[in-house]
């Protein structure tokens, strides 16, 4: 069982479209934990940890986005593991 962690940095129309409620969702129904949050220029930032297949299908999940968004880049870094459990929207 491997657990990663990675940072992702959301561009598009993702704020004001359910973006945030819809990945903290996902994040729960893949049983990952982290973070989401709206940034300032209007793109969203997220964190998420949990075993790698998991994280890699929530990625998958974030290049999409909820029905209502459209995203047009989603960068990915490796970040170390910090032990969350629980995924929250800040």
């Amino acid at each position: 069982m491997s657990t990663i962690r990675v940072h992702c940095w959301i561009t598009g129309e993702v704020q004001g479209v359910g973006y945030r409620f819809a990945a903290t969702r996902e994040a729960a129904r893949l049983g990952l934990g982290g973070w989401a949050q709206n940034s300032s220029d209007g793109s969203v930032e997220l964190e998420c940890e949990g075993e790698e297949a998991a994280v890699q299908e929530f990625i998958a999940w974030c290049k999409r986005g909820s029905s209502d968004a459209a995203v047009d880049r989603c960068d990915v870094t490796t970040v170390l593991p910090r032990g969350d459990t629980l995924f929250t929207s800040r």
